[in-house]
């Protein structure tokens, strides 16, 4: 599962990578938010992917699952839908005053040589 799991890594990080490269400013973001989804399996499968019961104390208490990984799956997951929709916002703006997403054309003209 292990294995799975690092192809899956994997993948989320170079399609991430790659539209992160593009000139658009739209699949710049749908690359960040891809690359941060990879950062996500990769704590989850880093944590191990163990089976067992909730770690509350009762009959089941020798074997239990350990919840700090999701608990900071979860924080992250709460902080890069922030970050995202503050870039979606950001292109949107940036989309209505310059009328492009293209990030050559954003760049301007001073720092052309």
């Amino acid at each position: 599962m292990e294995t799975l799991m690092a192809v899956a890594v994997g993948l989320l990080f170079a399609v991430g990578v790659y539209l992160i490269l593009s000139r658009s400013l739209l699949r710049i973001v749908l690359g960040t938010s891809l690359l941060t989804h990879g950062v996500h399996l990769l704590l989850l499968t880093m944590s191990g992917l163990k089976t067992g019961a909730a770690p509350l104390l009762g009959e089941d208490a020798g074997r239990y699952v350990d919840p700090l990984p999701q608990a900071l799956i979860l924080t992250s997951i709460v902080i890069s839908f922030g970050v995202t929709s503050f870039f979606f916002v950001l292109a949107y703006r940036a989309y209505q005053k310059l009328g492009t997403d293209d990030m050559e054309q954003l760049r301007g003209q001073e720092d052309e040589y």
